[in-house]
């Protein structure tokens, strides 16, 4: 039992943690560029890379760049789950053999 509830928090934490870097990435990045436009050498740089960014969004998001985002982070999530499940059997099997 003890190994059943070990596997399901590995996974549980895996899967937030997999939902939520998406969106730690894409916000760290969007406030980097919009606070980089006031440094005068980087404005011109700048500009146009967070609206990019939104469009690139919004057709993930059927329109929204919120929807969007959050269908990125599902997907990752989804990823990173799988990612530990086999993670896991990987090493039943590994440990079985031994």
């Amino acid at each position: 039992m003890s190994i059943f509830t070990n596997f399901l928090r590995s996974l549980l934490l895996t899967t937030i943690f997999s939902f939520i870097a998406p969106i730690f990435f894409v916000g760290s990045t969007l406030v980097f560029l919009c606070l980089s436009v006031y440094v005068p050498v980087l404005q011109g740089l700048t500009e146009d890379i967070p609206t990019q960014i939104f469009h690139f969004l919004a057709t993930f998001g059927t329109g929204s760049p919120m929807n969007g985002l959050f269908v990125i982070s599902l997907t990752s999530g989804f990823v990173g789950g799988l990612f530990d499940i086999y993670a896991y059997y990987r090493y039943q099997i590994l440990r079985i053999d031994s």
